[in-house]
């Protein structure tokens, strides 16, 4: 069974790049005949409110992108939040720090982004695995003076290379492009990277379509599956939106937010804007999800990052 999902973070309305996002990831998945989840990834509860996740399915509603399980109405693999499924997240730590591949950080958030730190080509800093070789007492003294630390994965030495189904094949070196990654925050919470791939695997997902500015996490995630024994799915990564003055789109962008767009676009006027840009509407027409899932291609969709033309929205 074909399986994809949109995952969103509940921190504010959603924008056009996060509709970018669910458009294409429906199409890749309804154009194989499979079904989509929709699955909230409201892990970091000081920043993601239930009202904001509420809002995630009356839009996506309105622009008539109708996800098969998940949500408030859940389904087989419930729950669906990722608030709600820290036992899961705990048990695949728990296997990985049998291993002996896990081990607590002290850095703080100035130490690990200090010049000194080293850092990939495109500018992304990679650990520099200053806590890796701490012995147990030295361990110990930080525990007691107070001090909690995160959790970080030991990586191998070793590179992990994988085709992504959009962008072609893409290789790192772990220990030099990745470095040991977080499991989780010394705040106690679940990172990303652990806790979507003990989701993912858990709700049969097959393909994943998310934003190029997730490639780098794709060899961690990768690495999990292979440790944790749990099946990885195919992986398809689209380039971003950017405004026209060329930044990265974000939740501040008030403009080009879904509240902002319903009073002056239908939802056909939007997903055909959209499916424009994504090389998958000859015209910027309007257009439903339906008429476009037959003629869905990915070898049509720009693979470079996409300033949006001036008025278009």
């Amino acid at each position: 069974m074909v399986r994809g999902r949109f995952a969103p973070s509940p921190s504010g309305r959603m924008h056009l790049g996060n509709l970018f996002c669910a458009l294409l990831s429906f199409l890749s998945v309804k154009s194989r005949g499979g079904d989509w989840i929709l699955r909230i990834e409201d892990l970091d509860t000081a920043r993601c409110r239930p009202d904001y996740a509420r809002q995630v399915e009356e839009d996506l509603r309105w622009l008539g992108l109708a996800w098969d399980q998940g949500g408030s109405a859940g389904g087989p693999d419930a729950p669906y939040f990722q608030s709600r499924r820290t036992a899961f997240y705990e048990e695949a730590l728990g296997r990985l720090r049998e291993m002996g591949l896990v081990y607590p950080c002290f850095c703080t958030r100035a130490q690990l982004h200090t010049a000194s730190a080293p850092h990939r080509e495109d500018g992304l800093t990679v650990y520099p695995g200053t806590c890796r070789g701490f012995s147990p007492e030295d361990i110990a003294a930080r525990e007691a003076a107070g001090r909690k630390g995160a959790l970080r994965l030991r990586v191998p030495e070793k590179s992990i290379t994988f085709t992504d189904g959009h962008l072609g094949e893409v290789t790192e070196y772990l220990p030099t492009d990745c470095g040991d990654f977080l499991l989780r925050r010394s705040d106690g919470l679940f990172a990303y990277q652990l806790a979507v791939v003990v989701d993912d695997a858990a709700m049969g997902v097959t393909e994943v379509v998310r934003g190029a500015d997730l490639l780098t996490s794709t060899p961690r995630q990768l690495l999990l599956y292979e440790l944790l024994g749990l099946p990885a799915p195919e992986f398809f990564h689209f380039p971003l939106l950017l405004s026209p003055d060329g930044r990265r789109l974000s939740k501040r962008d008030g403009d080009l937010g879904l509240a902002a767009l319903r009073e002056k676009d239908s939802p056909e006027e939007v997903i055909g804007k959209l499916a424009y840009l994504a090389g998958q509407n000859p015209t910027a027409a309007p257009r439903t999800p339906g008429e476009l899932i037959e003629h869905f291609r990915w070898d049509t969709v720009p693979r470079q990052d996409i300033p949006l033309p001036p008025g278009l929205f």
